[in-house]
């Protein structure tokens, strides 16, 4: 089956909040193509479907960061109201609510674009923990480099009587 919507255009659409990788319903609204209204109702008809780790609202500073952090999401600014987030499972169980055959495919992507992010995360978890560990081990020495270069500060402060005047080099002829 061709993919509808490419993986990068879904990826970009999955935000981190509250320790979950989470999508707004605005945006899942858009790909299913029904709007934000209507996707909202089918979950109120369905509530007993989302439980609280399936979907929540955001709080108002919650929604305040994601718009800073997004220009895109502007026009959300000043709504009066708060958008609802979908876990995985969540996006998962929207395919039970919305049934329309372009729902189910545009499921089955997300649920892949899921799937492969979790995967990514996995492969390079290794060097993510080995960054980690570089960055302690150069903030350490970021410390040392600092006071290497105090030390010199010091030095070049110094008045000019209390450093050493150089020797001249070369050859010198005898005086007869």
């Amino acid at each position: 089956m061709a993919e509808i919507i490419p993986f990068e255009r879904i990826e970009q659409k999955i935000y981190f909040i509250r320790g979950k990788k989470v999508m707004l319903d605005r945006d899942l609204a858009e790909l299913y193509g029904v709007t934000t209204k209507a996707l909202n109702q089918g979950v109120k008809r369905n509530k007993g479907r989302f439980p609280a780790d399936f979907m929540y609202q955001l709080s108002d500073a919650e929604k305040d960061e994601l718009v800073t952090n997004c220009d895109r999401l502007q026009n959300i600014k000043h709504s009066s109201v708060l958008p609802y987030v979908f876990t995985e499972n969540g996006v998962a169980m929207l395919s039970s609510v919305l049934k329309s055959a372009r729902a189910v495919r545009i499921n089955i992507q997300i649920m892949r674009t899921f799937t492969k992010l979790r995967e990514l995360i996995s492969m390079n978890k290794d060097l993510f923990q080995r960054l980690n560990r570089y960055d302690a081990h150069l903030a350490k020495h970021d410390k040392e480099i600092a006071n290497v270069f105090e030390a010199i500060q010091c030095i070049m402060d110094l008045p000019v009587i209390l450093r050493r005047k150089p020797k001249p080099m070369g050859f010198k002829p005898r005086k007869e």
